[in-house]
């Protein structure tokens, strides 16, 4: 026999976590999980993977790492 927690996870939908989400978490939380997402979305939109390798290869350089 199957538990409660089981069968609520089975039925768990993205609408029930973002009303949990809303209930639990606090205001600065909230902030700081939009701060970041929007600081994701803009790297990955605006940081062009060419200028992305360089800069890494750059740094590996730069630290005495030898890559090729």
């Amino acid at each position: 026999m199957q538990d409660d927690t089981a069968t609520a996870r089975a039925t768990d939908s993205v609408h029930d976590r973002i009303e949990r989400a809303r209930a639990s978490l606090t205001g600065p939380q909230i902030a700081i999980a939009v701060a970041l997402v929007a600081a994701l979305g803009f790297t990955l939109l605006f940081v062009q993977d060419p200028m992305l390798h360089d800069s890494l290869h750059n740094f590996r350089h730069s630290a005495g790492i030898t890559c090729h």
